[in-house]
């Protein structure tokens, strides 16, 4: 029998591209059982008062995270992309075993080294994967689907466990459905994703042919010495430093301010939730008019729902807020991925898509650390301004260098 000749697009991949949306939506809710409970578990469980020890485990998650984003493009590229995929789920099957069992603080970091590699191998892989499947043309609209369902599961699981710890506490039971959730995403990916690397062979075969760039002149390229690549990695790395400062102490934050734990989990769903729907949204119009002004405009957004989460009070204030964190967090989120996409080569594509997520990874580190010394000085809200600040910054910066990379489109026949 021979083999289904290869076709690139959405249509023509539907059933596996949709899998790969379900896959990456599991790797969305591993994270998603921490984000309303694991900073408050390290004050009860633990007795960690200060904000830079309660925030190691965000550090040990952004490094080791970071690392793998790196190491899964390059193995993504030279072994293909299904056997890095189950090598990042069979990484995450033991990190809620952990956080159970846990008899100190120590046990959660070493787990968040694991759910580092888990998210790096897995979610970078699903990217890539559906970048190859679906070709130049809706490559927007394909990762903002991707990231949509992503930070959706995030959100529905960062409220599932903040109502649940409510009433059932915060062990063991909220982190039993990071169990279910990773057995499903290593069976599925086991037993129904297929091998795509053979679409990026044949994209690039359809290509204008390119010099072959061998790992480290991708890596200079996609972190500086392309102004443009340089931009997506800088604007990144800052996004992912805001919210590693929404995760680690954003809890603790509205917590000392009188909210319920119920109420902090609802806070903790609406930015993922936020940012994960309107992906639907940002990913195709960023096909539509382009990925610099999303990139751009979206951070500028971000800095200033940060800042109106400091300086405001109350639970409505702070969910007004915390919306608008989100609607800035998803113009830029699936658009910077598509930059990435547009510029680099079939070829090196993966490798490229590793690197950005390397150094986007690493603001959840660089958060954590810088956050973490600030807040413990001058206290929270001044860590939450600063970040703002930093924020616009980074949008400043992309506004400079960034040139517009949106492919043309395809002329109507």
């Amino acid at each position: 029998m021979e083999p289904r000749p290869i076709r690139l697009g959405l249509g023509a991949n539907a059933g596996q591209f949709a899998l790969l949306v379900g896959v990456n939506g599991l790797v969305g809710a591993m994270v998603g059982q921490e984000r309303s409970i694991l900073p408050l578990l390290a004050e009860e469980a633990f007795g960690l008062t200060a904000a830079s020890a309660t925030l190691a485990f965000l550090v040990a998650f952004g490094l080791t995270k970071a690392l793998a984003n790196l190491a899964a493009g390059a193995l993504a590229d030279r072994f293909g992309r299904r056997p890095v995929l189950i090598a990042g789920w069979l990484a995450g099957l033991p990190v809620p075993v952990m956080i159970i069992a846990a008899p100190d603080w120590g046990w959660v970091v070493a787990a968040n080294v694991l759910l580092g590699v888990n998210q790096g191998f897995a979610w970078s892989t699903t990217v890539i994967m559906k970048i190859d499947l679906v070709g130049p043309a809706r490559r927007g609209l394909a990762l903002g689907l991707n990231e949509a369902v992503g930070y959706g599961a995030v959100a529905v699981a960062a409220l599932a466990t903040g109502l649940v710890a409510e009433t059932a506490g915060l062990r063991p039971v909220p982190f039993l459905l990071g169990l279910v959730v990773a057995g499903l995403g290593l069976g599925a990916s086991v037993l129904f994703v297929r091998e795509t690397r053979g679409h990026a062979d044949h994209e690039a075969s359809l290509a204008a042919p390119s010099a072959s760039v061998r790992w480290h002149e991708a890596f200079r390229r996609t972190s500086w010495t392309d102004r443009t690549l340089f931009g997506a990695s800088q604007a990144g790395l800052v996004n992912n430093l805001n919210d590693g400062l929404a995760w680690g102490l954003l809890p603790i934050f509205f917590a000392a301010n009188g909210l319920s734990l119920g109420e902090i989990g609802l806070l903790a769903a609406a930015y993922p939730a936020v940012w994960g729907v309107g992906q639907l949204g940002t990913g195709a119009l960023s096909d539509r008019v382009g990925r610099r002004p999303l990139v751009v405009g979206g951070m500028l957004v971000q800095a200033a729902a940060l800042a109106g989460v400091a300086v405001a009070s109350g639970f409505g204030t702070w969910l007004l807020a915390l919306v608008a964190l989100g609607v800035g967090t998803a113009m830029v989120y699936p658009t910077l991925l598509a930059v990435v996409a547009d510029v680099a080569a079939p070829s090196w594509r993966a490798s490229a898509v590793g690197i950005y997520r390397l150094w986007r990874d690493l603001g959840f580190a660089i958060g954590a650390l810088v956050a973490g010394a600030i807040a413990d000085r001058l206290g929270i809200g001044a860590a939450i301004l600063a970040v703002a600040a930093l924020t616009g910054l980074s949008g400043v910066v992309a506004a400079r260098v960034m040139r517009e990379t949106r492919p043309p489109s395809p002329p109507r026949g």
